[in-house]
């Protein structure tokens, strides 16, 4: 079994309103000089195989048919 961590984040210049929500609610409840966040998403996932080239090409395939919207988030996937 192979366990893995897939993380999603918006791409650069994709605006995060939901990054601007929190931003705003920590400087509101005190937290100052906190700028540019930016909201994600983390998947972990347990894989019945111990073939980690095929682990990370399902996975890869996974991030691009359902976990991430490739045309503005990126993802990086982590084999734990």
């Amino acid at each position: 079994m192979i366990k893995a961590r897939v993380t999603v984040t918006l791409k650069n210049g994709v605006l995060d309103p939901q990054g601007k929500a929190i931003e705003g609610a920590l400087g509101s409840l005190g937290f100052e000089g906190v700028h540019q966040i930016r909201q994600g998403k983390v998947f972990d996932l347990e894989l019945d195989t111990s073939d980690r080239v095929k682990a990370e090409e399902d996975l890869k395939a996974m991030c691009e048919k359902l976990l991430a919207n490739t045309v503005i988030e990126n993802y990086s996937i982590a084999l734990l």
